[in-house]
């Protein structure tokens, strides 16, 4: 059962963020990043109040996603990608994301903290970060 509702759209829009923001890293990069954005429309805290959809979620300005805004956001969904979006919107999650609203991609170490959040920790080229439980409960 899916923790987030959606539309065969919002799938595939999740599954091209995933695919834009971290296919160099992987299928398990992909599905890190898919949490982080679940998480996102679950959270209603912090920066992510009033995101009722995969598509506000992803177009969320200011505090969106850099492939979005900075124009690598183009590549179509493929079906594995897809796949990957269902395992997320179905409720799977993955650490370092299980609880993180937030990632980059350093240039060097992950920063123990980034705008006041807990580092979670790393997968490859991207640091998580996850809000304090007593911030954000329903991303715990």
């Amino acid at each position: 059962m899916a923790v987030i509702k959606t539309t065969e759209k919002g799938v595939k829009l999740l599954a091209r963020l995933m695919r834009a923001e971290a296919e160099g890293d992987g299928k398990l990069g992909m599905l890190l990043v898919g949490n982080t954005g679940v998480n996102r429309v679950l959270s209603n805290c912090l920066d992510f109040t009033n995101l009722g959809t995969i598509r506000e979620m992803v177009f969320q300005s200011p505090g969106g996603f850099e492939a979005v805004q900075k124009g690598y956001f183009y590549q179509a969904a493929r079906q594995q990608d897809i796949k990957l979006a269902r395992k997320v919107i179905s409720g799977k999650q993955y650490r370092p994301a299980t609880n993180a609203l937030w990632f980059f991609r350093p240039s060097g170490n992950c920063p123990s903290q980034w705008f006041g959040q807990l580092n979670a920790g790393r997968f490859k080229s991207h640091c998580f970060y996850a809000p304090l439980e007593s911030e954000c409960p329903r991303v715990y």
